[in-house]
């Protein structure tokens, strides 16, 4: 299982890729594991003010449907639209192609609160 050490994880297997005040958030490998093969993803919320914690979309895969969690508050700038006609880059490539949308953060401050990627690979162990 990968885990990148330069991004930041939720509990609720989200990651986040900080550049300034804009962040780019996909679903963990781990999380594309346990959810299996992703055929759907659905994200209503671009243009939205969302607060850290909030559901921001979900993925449907074969067997079950996930709520995505926002790990910062902040406004969603852009859903990946390749995720329309290939949603399966995220079982493929969950912290590159398979990444979900960008954002802007409202409250940097948030980002102290998630974890490591040591943190996440001892809560995923």
């Amino acid at each position: 299982m990968s885990t990148p050490a330069e991004l930041k994880y939720t509990k609720d297997h989200e990651w986040i890729k900080v550049d300034g005040n804009k962040a780019i958030i996909g679903v963990t490998d781990f999380a594309q594991r346990e959810l299996g093969d992703i055929v759907f993803v659905e994200v209503e919320t671009v243009g939205q003010t969302l607060n850290a914690g909030d559901v921001f979309g979900s993925v449907e895969a074969v067997k079950t449907v996930s709520d995505l969690y926002l790990p910062v508050s902040g406004i969603i700038d852009e859903l990946n639209e390749d995720l329309a006609s290939a949603p399966e880059s995220i079982n493929q490539n969950p912290y590159s192609d398979g990444w979900i949308i960008k954002m802007t953060l409202s409250n940097p401050e948030e980002l102290n609160e998630l974890l490591d990627a040591k943190a996440y690979d001892e809560l995923t162990a």
